[in-house]
């Protein structure tokens, strides 16, 4: 497996990142497209490709709050193969040095990929887009 992950820098790659997500979460999920597609153009994002095959994709974006990671999203041929570790620490990187607060909501089957890095669920669970979350944030 040659996995890598890169931020995107052309359309054509957008497009692949929003390909991946319509197929995780409209397709698998059933999050309705209308909540899916939102603060694209505010968010830096990422593809990851394996043996140059599209198949990961997450975003970052500065908040009111501080900078959160979202849109997580790997196909289902290739989970548990360390692609969502590959793309949080990619985005983790890539956020600038004085980003204090980091935050993400997360469902809760990925809950423990995020403790891996630190992240700590905060306040009570609730639901996003039918699906039950914890917002996490990032202990240094």
């Amino acid at each position: 497996m040659s996995l890598h992950v890169q931020k995107v820098n052309h359309p054509e790659d957008l497009d692949k990142v929003f390909a991946i997500r319509k197929i995780v979460f409209v397709d698998e999920q059933n999050c309705p497209p209308e909540l899916e597609w939102e603060h694209e153009d505010d968010s830096i994002h990422f593809l990851a490709t394996n043996n140059g095959q599209p198949c990961g994709a997450c975003r970052w974006r500065k908040t009111d709050n501080g900078y959160k990671l979202e849109r997580f999203a790997v196909l289902k041929d290739f989970r548990g193969q360390g692609v969502g570790r590959a793309l949080i620490a990619e985005a983790l990187s890539d956020l600038p040095e004085d980003a204090h607060y980091i935050y993400l909501n997360s469902q809760l089957d990925a809950m423990s990929l995020y403790a891996k890095f630190g992240f700590v669920a905060e306040g009570e669970q609730f639901e996003e887009a039918g699906i039950q979350h914890f917002k996490m944030v990032k202990k240094v």
